[in-house]
């Protein structure tokens, strides 16, 4: 055997903290490189960036959706099995097809530039939509390694790499988008991409330096004593795209939703007659109220990540009856983190808008779409669950549902001049709130189990009612004292870091007052934190 490793796995909770501390740092640093890529290139130049990287995120989803989740699954599959040598081969057949398929999709993105652009109309994003496509071909093989790491139930490597990238992202977006807006709107949003490539070069070094490092490993004893059943090459390419293909496929047409607010929006906001600079502008905003509520969803997303590779491994197994406690505990989790994150960017949306200048656009659309922060954690829990217990094509037909609803909701709302843009988040919530029923209704059939969402919910729900008040009330009268020793913004922006902290202590002790955490919940936080809890009130979680 070539390659040999101690297949030690972390424990969910364990890689659940991973991805959630550096998936924070990740999009807390894109949260706060906006306001100043907006100085740079102007409230035109930003809705010009954003639509060109609506453009490539949607590429993307294609391109990588399907074999890195086919990766995790198959590996962990194998593992739990003792099939070791085939987990190896999976990720090496699998790197290869991620190889062409990124070529080919690079290569697509260039020579259809044009008439992409032109059917979103987004013409002005030609020169950054070009600029994301060497990208397309980075990212393909970082997420063939990501797979195979998360597959083997190891999340530090794709944290890790995920913080680089942001961080040489973020430099390198703002360094190349000063150099090139004096050459106009479009080229400085060009500029503006250039970083994603190097982010992503940056990453696939790391990736590959730590795989080398770490592929000698030592199996289990006794295993080259063991009859295990091997795979022909044929028969891995062949599982990996069975998995691959329903994904993408269900993928490509949940997210297809990139396009059709890209192009459904703005001409329906043409339609009324805004111009197309005007759409730009709003598109920006929504841009921003995206980038806001992706730091709590990514928090949701790490635990997506986890939970795959953990209900594959027992599906494998046949362990029905830990599959479901699995599930419980990872709805559990969300709601945990989801909702307060709805309740506090709901009632705090103008002063956190403000305190990273965002503009106040943004805060009227946050107090009304911080809800498809919950419906979104929910169906990113729900769709991994389905993954992981192989009912990947009913994924896609359901995909398929939501984005007819979104279609729907956008092009009546859209259109009312007072509603625009606010419109493209009530098709986001109508989209998710059927993926959710259709995916709930799924999971309690196939797994002859009642999974009470709303009785997992209620606690969370709860403590936050009480945290937002605690937060309003904090936020209302430090600012208000505040104001009288110093300027309107840095007085603002001190009462909601007061606010803040007050909020969560608030949320955490109701928490523990009405049962709502577990010692397996706190094995989330780092000991130092833990330290600092009072024993009187660690001895009240059971």
């Amino acid at each position: 055997m070539s390659e040999q490793g101690d297949f030690k796995t972390q424990s969910t909770t364990k890689g659940f903290a991973i991805l959630t501390a550096a998936g924070f740092m990740v999009k807390f640093l894109s949260l706060l490189y906006v306001p100043f890529l907006g100085k740079i290139l102007g409230e035109n130049g930003i809705g010009v960036y954003a639509s060109a990287y609506n453009i490539f995120t949607y590429v993307y989803i294609l391109t990588n959706a399907g074999i890195p989740v086919a990766i995790s699954k198959m590996v962990s599959e194998l593992i739990a099995l003792g099939n070791y040598k085939d987990a190896i081969r999976t990720f090496k057949v699998a790197r290869f097809l991620l190889l062409i398929l990124g070529m080919v999709m690079s290569i697509l993105m260039l020579i259809f530039v044009t008439p992409i652009a032109n059917a979103t109309e987004s013409s002005t994003s030609k020169l950054a939509i070009m600029a994301l496509a060497p990208t397309i071909l980075l990212t393909s093989v970082l997420s063939a390694y990501r797979g195979y790491f998360q597959g083997r139930g190891n999340m530090t490597p794709t944290a890790v790499s995920q913080v680089l990238e942001q961080i040489a992202n973020t430099i390198f977006s703002l360094v190349f988008a000063a150099c090139f807006i004096k050459y106009g709107v479009a080229q400085g949003a060009a500029g503006g991409t250039i970083g994603t490539s190097v982010g992503a070069l940056v990453a696939v070094i790391y990736m590959i330096h730590y795989y080398e490092k770490n592929k000698v490993f030592r199996v289990p004893k006794g295993y080259n004593q063991l009859s295990i059943k091997r795979f022909t090459t044929k028969r891995i390419i062949k599982k990996l795209l069975n998995v691959a293909i329903p994904m993408t496929i269900c993928l490509g047409i949940q997210q297809s939703g990139l396009f059709i607010d890209l192009w459904l929006v703005k001409s329906r906001m043409i339609s009324f007659g805004m111009t197309k600079v005007q759409a730009d502008v709003l598109w920006g905003v929504l841009f921003k109220y995206t980038t806001l509520i992706n730091v709590p969803i990514a928090i949701i997303s790490s635990l997506a990540i986890t939970i795959l590779p953990s209900i594959s491994s027992l599906m494998a197994l046949k362990d029905k009856k830990a599959v479901r406690n699995k599930i419980n505990y990872a709805f559990r989790l969300c709601f945990l983190v989801a909702v307060p994150c709805a309740f506090g960017l709901a009632v705090l949306a103008g002063p956190v808008v403000y305190l990273i200048q965002y503009g106040s656009g943004v805060g009227r659309l946050l107090i009304y779409g911080s809800v498809v922060i919950i419906l979104m954690a929910v169906v990113s829990i729900q769709t991994s669950i389905l993954q992981g217990i192989g009912k990947v094509y009913l994924v896609t037909v359901y995909a398929f549902f939501g984005i007819i609803g979104k279609i729907i909701t956008n092009y009546i709302f859209v259109a009312i001049p007072s509603i625009n843009i606010l419109g493209a988040i009530m098709g986001n919530a109508v989209s998710f709130a059927i993926l959710l029923m259709l995916n709930y209704f799924t999971i309690n059939k196939v797994l002859k189990i009642k999974i009470k969402l709303p009785s997992l919910a209620i606690k969370p729900v709860i403590a936050s009612v009480v945290m937002a008040i605690v937060a309003k009330i904090i936020y209302s009268n430090f600012n208000l004292l505040l104001s009288f020793v110093s300027n309107e913004y840095i007085a603002s922006a001190i009462a909601v870091l007061i606010s803040m902290c007050f909020a969560i202590v608030s949320y955490f002790l109701i928490l523990v007052l009405i049962g709502g955490l577990t010692k397996e919940d706190l094995e989330i936080f780092p000991r130092k934190i833990i330290k600092l809890i009072p024993k009187s009130i660690l001895s009240r979680i059971k």
